[in-house]
């Protein structure tokens, strides 16, 4: 019973890390393909009316690989995003929902793999260390946010253990594509990134990612925040996984790439710089619990009339109750140490969560 009851510790643990499990749907000739997703019932309370309120979801999507040859592996994987909190046919019925991942590529043995599509930035690779909290992980690596999320158009290269030469060494080089949209906040011009990493059999690993992209002509127009050719983003980040625990954090810094916006005086764009810190703690009881601690913050300098100001500042204690590799409770408290009177006008209210979920 025991060695059971901590497979099933193991199992949780890799749930928390994003491995996750999937329902292999076939698995024949070399050619496999899983499902995967999850059903979030959660519910959000708040003193403030646009922070409260019901927050359910649905995620769901697939991971497919053939085998070309004895060298060469294909892959590709898509992920979808429907909100459950909107009406049925009203003005409100696709608000929210998105299209995560959708990418292909091919793998060639220990020369690395190559993929396009829509996928993370590798900036990602170090604030996703911290991206694993009950809720509201994930603040600072915004999506289409100048390589620190999931982004559109991007080729990119991975090669782990170095070309099979050092073991636990890894880098990755990406290139993204102009995407000049309506909003100016996920837009973006040319630009490339890369990271390098380096994980030990003892669980401690370490990466950093950097990018550079250029800047639309709207984003450096007249009235809006943050002016510059280029927006760069870069992180640096440590985890130690093992033992039931885990511990995660990174540092980050960007220029003229994190948009930001003045619910006072109704003007928007992005800081002219920004530096990030994130921390989280977490503890793999054999019973299913899973508390957690977190710390999240981002300051932007240099606002044009505005100065330096926080974007985020909170503390969040959490709890993960797992009752099998399937089904899990969580309740999670975003205390929320902005000031009151914050030069942005940004919320500053509590937020508590409530979850059930249910994944495979």
């Amino acid at each position: 019973m025991m060695k059971l009851s901590i497979k099933s510790c193991i199992a949780s643990a890799l749930l928390i890390s994003g491995v996750g499990h999937a329902a292999e749907i076939y698995n024949k000739d070399g050619n496999k393909l899983d499902l995967y997703g999850k059903v979030q019932a959660e519910n959000y309370i708040s003193n403030n009316d646009s922070l409260d309120g019901d927050q359910s979801y649905m995620r769901f999507g697939f991971k497919g690989q053939t085998q070309v040859n004895d060298l060469i592996t294909g892959y590709g994987q898509w992920e979808q995003q429907i909100q459950l909190n909107n009406s049925e046919g009203g003005s409100d019925a696709q608000k929210g929902n998105k299209s995560r991942l959708g990418f292909a590529g091919l793998k060639v043995g220990q020369y690395g793999s190559f993929d396009y599509g829509r996928n993370y930035g590798l900036v990602y690779d170090a604030i996703a260390y911290t991206d694993v909290l009950p809720e509201f992980g994930g603040a600072t690596g915004s999506a289409d946010g100048f390589l620190r999320g999931r982004s559109t158009g991007v080729a990119t290269y991975r090669n782990r253990d170095f070309f099979g030469l050092v073991d636990g060494l890894s880098f990755g080089l990406q290139y993204q594509g102009k995407n000049e949209r309506d909003a100016i906040s996920t837009s973006n011009g040319d630009g490339w990134a890369t990271s390098l990493g380096y994980a030990l059999d003892s669980g401690i690993s370490v990466v950093g990612g950097y990018a550079n992209l250029d800047r639309t002509n709207a984003q450096n127009a007249d009235g809006v925040y943050g002016h510059g050719a280029h927006g760069e983003s870069w992180a640096v980040g440590a985890k130690y996984d093992n033992n039931q625990w885990y511990f995660g954090t990174f540092y980050g810094q960007t220029r003229n790439a994190y948009a930001i916006s003045n619910s006072l005086t109704g003007e928007s764009g992005f800081a002219n710089k920004t530096e990030s810190f994130e921390a989280t703690l977490q503890y793999q009881f054999i019973n299913g619990i899973r508390p957690s601690i977190a710390w999240v913050q981002t300051k932007a300098k240099d606002i044009e009339g505005v100065g330096d100001e926080y974007l985020l500042k909170f503390l969040e204690p959490g709890l993960t109750y797992y009752f099998n590799k399937n089904m899990k409770t969580f309740v999670a408290w975003k205390i929320n140490l902005l000031d009151d009177n914050n030069k942005l006008g940004l919320p500053n209210d509590d937020q508590l969560a409530l979850g059930l979920v249910y994944q495979f």
